[in-house]
């Protein structure tokens, strides 16, 4: 089922209205000692309006984030309640609370970019005094090889050469790279 276009914009503007409400809650209302340092950071609401999931972080050891998770699920029956008289809808959406891990996922994409750097450190700091196993340029070659032809037709003691120093075979002699039929 597609949601209409008014209706998004409806439930975007509802969670936004959560996340202020439900903030100032945990700051000022909800007295819970299980709480610790928790940040609201986005609500989403469905496109009926009947479910919002609010996403928070709570910065901590995982013993905290437990407790913090066991202290928002005993406060939701008061945020539901606080959050439908300060809205003033018909319906007041349930309300379910979802770790955001999003902070933690960014952390560690800043280690792993970390350690990348650290690894291309070294990379270059071993390139600064190395040298190539051989030549500096292995596919350079001596001038005196460039002298040489492969294909050195001048030299050939055929007699059946005519002008143009092709034999007059079926197929004549021709060199690499050069189809029958095809003059110089």
């Amino acid at each position: 089922m597609t949601v209409p276009r008014g209706n998004q914009a409806r439930a975007r503007k509802l969670g936004d209205r959560i996340v202020q409400i439900v903030a100032e809650m945990l700051e000022r209302r909800i007295k819970d000692p299980r709480l610790g340092f928790v940040t609201i950071t986005e609500a989403r609401v469905t496109g009926d309006l009947r479910d919002a999931t609010v996403f928070y972080t709570v910065y901590g050891s995982d013993e905290e984030v437990a407790e913090t998770a066991a202290a928002l699920a005993s406060a939701t029956g008061l945020l539901r309640s606080e959050v439908g008289k300060q809205t003033g809808i018909k319906h007041t959406p349930s309300l379910s609370f979802t770790r955001d891990t999003v902070p933690d996922t960014a952390r560690n994409i800043e280690d792993l970019v970390a350690r990348a750097r650290e690894a291309d450190a070294a990379v270059a700091a071993a390139r600064a005094d190395a040298v190539p196993a051989g030549d500096a340029d292995p596919y350079r070659q001596a001038a005196a090889d460039e002298d040489d032809d492969e294909y050195d037709f001048a030299d050939d003691d055929d007699d059946d050469d005519d002008e143009d120093g092709f034999g007059d075979g079926p197929l004549g002699h021709y060199p690499p790279g050069r189809s029958i039929g095809q003059r110089r």
